[in-house]
């Protein structure tokens, strides 16, 4: 008997186990990336490639943008940061991750 009751406790209510993997697996689909390696040393096309991914997670709804500037000397992460610190960007995201295990790696969180 306690069979059906465990089953119709899952597919009653709208939280739980399930609810949580499909929100975990929705964020895993749903990461963008760029990878900016090939433009390093062109602003304008960096800046308009990063708008168009902001753009795109806003459209989209998705929960993490991942960015690749690259190690190098550092100088392309720097701009990415000021580029996503700029007032109208900063409002569109929740927070900025700094990969601790890839110095050339950034995740911009989203909350929607």
């Amino acid at each position: 008997m306690t069979g059906p009751a465990i089953s119709s406790r899952r597919s009653s209510g709208s939280s739980g186990p399930a609810t949580a993997l499909a929100r975990a697996l929705l964020a895993v689909i749903m990461k963008l990336k760029l990878d900016l390696h090939d433009i390093y040393n062109r602003g304008q096309d960096i800046d308009r490639a990063l708008r168009d991914i902001i753009d795109e997670a806003e459209a989209k709804k998705a929960p993490l943008v991942e960015i690749i500037p690259g190690k190098g000397s550092g100088q392309l992460k720097k701009h990415v940061l000021r580029f996503l610190e700029q007032k109208e960007i900063k409002a569109k995201y929740h927070r900025i991750e700094k990969d601790s295990k890839n110095f050339g790696r950034l995740f911009v969180h989203f909350r929607w």
